[in-house]
């Protein structure tokens, strides 16, 4: 089997899990009761509105008033198209309201992902190298700090040393800050600090641990030993007979810590930080029963899997030359 047709089989196995989860989610919405109307009915109410006539509009907004069949057809097609529906506790698409919120989450999220990898797995590397020595216990207080501290005490905890007792940070988000000095800011990056080091934490430790066992099976290898009796560099060994065959089960660990970071995480520092990205998007929206922005902030991780899965089976191939087309 070709590597093109090994890629196109699981792009096809990709569309077919899109396709069955975006299914199972409309037979959820279908069944489920109420689904957002009684909230619009009392927005609806609150304002001066009809109850009644309000209840009607949601229905033909939401197209509850026709067949099955044909709201599942309009709900694929809606999906395809990215018409995600409409938000009516922000009165706006709901397409438009992940618009404004990601970039919130990508300023902390993108530069806590890089360091957690770079010192998770230059860390666990540097221990499995230098195992049982006092930098390798070191590093394994660390993983352990990193891993039971709950995130939310953690973030706490910097709040009150770095916010309220040394003045050294703002206590909290503040999207002011952004408009007036822009993003790539001192203001700024001085407000992103704490939230980067929460979320970085508990994903270094993860990183650090399982990359350190990984690369222990290898440390020892007779392909290792006979590298090193050739006269290969220390950074040769470690870089591609110890750390390559080591990033393959490593690659399954990526994807998972990345969406733990993604869901926990920024529910949780987002709330804390009280910062408007996709997490406190989401919590806001679960609070006010506004199904269609739950839905769509719970596909987008969704997505990310099938995506995800996609690029590790194609990067498995690449890595290992030993695993082969035809066993998967």
């Amino acid at each position: 089997m070709s590597m093109r047709w090994y890629v196109a089989r699981r792009v096809a196995w990709a569309v077919l899990a899109t396709y069955l989860i975006l299914s199972i989610t409309f037979g959820l919405l279908a069944v489920s009761p109420g689904n957002g109307q009684t909230a619009f009915a009392f927005s609806a109410a609150t304002s001066g509105g009809d109850v009644e006539e309000a209840q009607e509009t949601f229905k033909k907004i939401t197209g509850r008033d026709k067949p099955v069949l044909e709201r599942y057809q309009d709900y694929m097609v809606n999906m395809a198209t990215l018409n995600w529906g409409w938000s009516f506790t922000r009165n706006q698409p709901v397409m438009d309201a992940i618009a404004e919120a990601y970039p919130y989450s990508l300023m902390y999220f993108l530069p806590a992902t890089v360091i957690s990898l770079i010192l998770g797995y230059g860390i666990g590397l540097y221990s499995a190298t230098h195992q049982y020595t006092k930098t390798d216990y070191f590093g394994t207080f660390v993983a352990f700090f990193g891993i039971s501290i709950p995130n939310f005490w953690f973030g706490i905890m910097l709040i009150l040393i770095f916010g309220v007792t040394l003045g050294w940070l703002p206590t909290f988000f503040q999207t002011q800050a952004i408009l007036d000095h822009g993003v790539f800011s001192v203001a700024n990056a001085k407000q992103l600090v704490m939230p980067v080091v929460v979320l970085s934490t508990a994903a270094m430790a993860a990183n650090m641990r399982y990359s350190r066992a990984e690369a222990l099976e290898y440390v020892h290898a007779e392909f290792v030993k006979t590298a090193r009796a050739k006269g290969a560099s220390d950074w040769r060994v470690l870089l591609r007979h110890i750390f390559r065959p080591a990033l393959v089960p490593l690659m399954t660990i990526l994807i998972g810590d990345i969406l733990a970071v993604l869901f926990a995480g920024a529910y949780i520092t987002e709330v804390v930080f009280q910062i408007p990205g996709l997490g406190q998007l989401s919590y806001k929206a679960i609070i006010q029963q506004d199904t269609p922005l739950v839905l769509a902030t719970t596909l987008i991780p969704v997505f990310l899997v099938i995506i995800g899965n996609l690029l590790q089976d194609i990067a498995y191939t690449v890595l290992d030359p030993r695993i082969d087309y035809e066993g998967r």
